[in-house]
């Protein structure tokens, strides 16, 4: 005792040490939030709504992935024997066809530039892409299936989709089904009849600008 400085600094306990060790991760981890939170605002900014939403589809260049309008969650697809076994599949409720019909008149309101519209072969999705847009072609590349679980290249057709850009001046359309979508985006489930506005970014692929709800056509145009 009678050889120690005053003013030097007592040694350290293990407990003392671990308290700065516990500090410093903090630190850490704060700043890595405000990392986060900064990479997150950016993605928000790219988002669109509104007039500029519609004045970006009036352009062309996007793709609108539809996921099908409301289905009879009482009927399945387990015993369908191939995809034109519309009695053996999930379908459309009468409520989800007018709801087609509605989103249909809107879009023709809005005099959006549709280009392709592509649908997955099941009935629902083949249903609702006709009672849209009057038209569809049936591409397997778009087709349902599971959201997890599946071989690293199940969905590579529609990713290589979402990543092209159509042709000049049009919007792309695909009329396919919740877990595709969920599949590659990662992004929570569209709801039956909600619409995803994907810009296509080439060899970088994709980015979604906006989410349209089934009765959120109209409000595009709203002052």
């Amino acid at each position: 005792m009678g050889n120690s400085h005053p003013c030097a600094p007592a040694p350290q306990s293990s407990a003392s040490r671990r308290v700065a060790f516990r500090l410093w991760a903090l630190a850490i981890a704060g700043l890595i939030a405000l990392s986060s939170y900064g990479a997150a605002f950016a993605a928000d900014a790219d988002a669109l709504a509104g007039r500029p939403l519609l004045a970006a589809l009036k352009a062309g260049g996007l793709i609108l992935y539809f996921r099908h309008t409301s289905t009879d969650f009482g009927q399945n697809d387990e015993q369908m024997t191939g995809f034109e076994d519309c009695a053996r599949q999930r379908n459309l409720t009468d409520p989800g066809r007018d709801e087609a019909r509605a989103i249909g008149a809107a879009i023709e309101r809005l005099a959006l530039p549709v280009g392709d519209v592509l649908a997955s072969p099941f009935c629902r999705t083949m249903e609702t892409a006709k009672l849209i847009f009057g038209r569809a072609v049936s591409t397997s590349a778009v087709r349902g299936g599971p959201a997890t679980g599946v071989a690293p290249d199940r969905y590579a057709g529609l990713r290589k989709l979402l990543s092209s850009p159509p042709a000049d001046g049009t919007d792309l359309v695909i009329v396919s089904h919740g877990n595709p979508f969920r599949a590659v985006s990662d992004a929570p489930y569209l709801a039956e009849g909600e619409a995803a506005v994907i810009r296509p970014l080439g060899a970088a692929g994709f980015r979604i600008v906006a989410r349209i709800p089934k009765d959120g056509w109209n409000s595009l145009a709203a002052p």
